[in-house]
């Protein structure tokens, strides 16, 4: 689902990596709201990626569009 290790999200998260083994472990609902969250920023980041990329497109083809 979300490419960092449990070791970089505790990073981020500023908490132990036995933490996040506990909540997916006892508190699968925390455990998955967190995920959804890293999750999010990573489609958010994708999606910028993909703006600049069609940006660039655009502007190569600007002379070809139909006027």
């Amino acid at each position: 689902m979300v490419n960092l290790s449990q070791r970089d999200m505790a990073g981020i998260l500023k908490i132990d990596t036995k933490t996040i083994y506990n909540w997916r472990k006892n508190k699968p609902e925390l455990y998955r709201i967190v995920m959804l969250g890293f999750k999010f920023d990573e489609l958010l980041n994708q999606n910028r990626k993909n703006l600049a990329e069609l940006e660039i497109i655009a502007e190569e083809n600007k002379n070809f569009r139909l006027k």
